[in-house]
């Protein structure tokens, strides 16, 4: 066993380390230097806890069962997930720090005693004030992680689920929320602490699913700095400083990270949170598609669109990750600039979903850092390209972003490939993007359809290439 003093130290050391992470993090040149500061920081914050928890003996050999057993499970996910499910990944691991708030807070109200927060009936009231909204906000994370995690994986459908009187009756159930916690707290009282987890978990239900896949993305890094709010509550209950850093430092983040791709997004997060977009019909933006004419083409086509270019424009997405077609794509890349061919990428700040997840696929392939741009520093060139080779990527090149007011992305900027000279466009079908309406990209005069595994196809390419 380690003195008070000693673990503080240690804490603040690993609470520095996962500084470094997140700061390590923000560029795909330092990011896997990044994950190894976090997983120093994280063993060092778990060996301390260890040492510095007075007779655990007769415990200890349980919690490294549940650790070694828990660990193998995350390792052997981590190992089989593919990239292209990373933020189904990370809404379902959100919904597990929120459960273990929630654990953590009923073992703390049940046996008060083992944690020194008083006894049963006359908990300190600092400790339940912060075990309550703990507990709260780690349902809520929970739930709404679930209904985030059926949504990505397709087993949920993506459209906005919505019913008369959805606003109000989330604004009561938030309201009792906080009457509820102002009750437990005066009176202790057992039921009134399962009636306020109950109705977390439910409010946490109700403000996800009226949100469409669109903003999606958003939703996930606000789930992200939920389950570190409430790791953070936790944190203070325990009076666990470690607890409370690693809590604090993922709650801020993920918000700043939500306010920025709000921004990107011209969003308003209120709205977001409140189910305020996707809820539109999009009915009648899809019902057309069968009777707009579509030229479509082959690779020999668009290797000789290629051939007479002088700049061409690659717009990665979601598709491209799905088909882990990032190296053959490298591959024509490397093949047009030997004929002189100015070649650049476009990245969207949602493409794939998450922010950050074209980026970390294309450094995957080794393509230098200097040629891929983000949206704002990119828009304009389109206009003077020759061609655009939109890889995969669907509702972030949509139009009706910027002239169907009706429509569920409307006013989300987009990359503007359709004032290309050409449009070339990797996809297997006509079939609408995430966000579930028809993208009028397909039907533009310049646009050639290039229907295929983007993957064979870009190979394809670079054969006639």
């Amino acid at each position: 066993m380690i003195s008070a003093n000693l673990s503080a130290i240690f804490y603040l050391v690993s609470g520095v380390l996962f500084i470094l992470a997140l700061r390590g993090l923000s560029s795909p040149e330092t990011s896997r230097q990044g994950n190894l500061f976090g997983i120093i920081g994280m063993i060092i914050a778990v060996t301390v806890t260890f040492l510095s928890t007075g007779n655990f003996s007769n415990g200890f050999i349980y919690v490294l069962i549940f650790i070694l057993f828990g660990g193998s499970i995350g390792a052997f996910i981590a190992y089989k997930i593919p990239m292209t499910a990373m933020p189904e990944l990370v809404a379902g691991f959100h919904s597990l720090v929120g459960l273990a708030a929630v654990f953590v807070a009923i073992s703390a109200f049940l046996n008060p005693e083992a944690f020194n927060l008083g006894s049963s009936g006359n908990i300190k009231l600092g400790s339940l004030i912060e075990m309550s909204i703990g507990a709260a906000v780690g349902a809520i994370t929970f739930s709404g992680s679930v209904i985030a995690f059926l949504k990505l994986q397709g087993i949920m459908s993506g459209s906005p689920i919505t019913f008369k009187g959805q606003h109000p009756l989330n604004a009561i159930i938030l309201i009792s929320i906080i009457i509820l916690i102002y009750m437990l707290c005066s009176t202790q009282s057992s039921n009134l602490f399962w009636i306020l987890l109950a109705v977390s978990f439910l409010i946490g239900f109700l403000l996800i699913i009226p949100i469409g896949g669109a903003d999606m993305p958003v939703v996930i890094s606000m789930l992200n700095s939920y389950s570190g709010w409430a790791a953070a509550g936790i944190g203070f209950t325990l009076e666990n400083s470690a607890l409370i850093i690693t809590g604090a430092l993922v709650g801020s983040s993920g918000a700043i990270l939500s306010y920025i791709m709000c921004k990107g997004m011209n969003r308003s997060f209120f709205n977001v949170i409140l189910g305020g977009f996707g809820a539109t019909d999009e009915k009648s933006t899809n019902s057309s598609k069968e009777q707009r004419p579509v030229k479509s083409g082959n690779a020999d086509d668009a290797a000789f669109l290629m051939k007479n270019a002088s700049s061409v424009i690659i717009v990665p997405g979601y598709g491209m990750a799905v088909a882990q077609a990032q190296h053959a794509l490298r591959e024509m890349v490397d093949t047009l600039k030997k004929n002189d061919i100015k070649v650049s990428y476009a990245i969207h700040p949602v493409a794939g979903r998450m922010p950050g997840h074209m980026n970390v696929l294309l450094a995957e392939a080794n393509v230098p850092y200097d040629e891929v741009f983000e949206l704002e520093e990119i828009n304009n060139d389109f206009a003077n390209a020759d061609v655009a080779f939109v890889i995969g990527a669907n509702d972030v090149t949509n139009p009706v972003a910027k002239t169907d007011p009706q429509s569920p992305i409307y006013g989300m900027p987009v990359l503007d490939v359709e004032k290309c000279k050409s449009v070339l466009f990797v996809k297997r079908s006509l079939s609408p993007g995430y966000a579930g309406i028809d993208n009028d990209l397909f039907y533009k005069e310049n646009t050639l359809m290039l229907f295929a595994d983007a993957k064979k196809m870009t190979e394809d390419i670079t054969k006639n290439l």
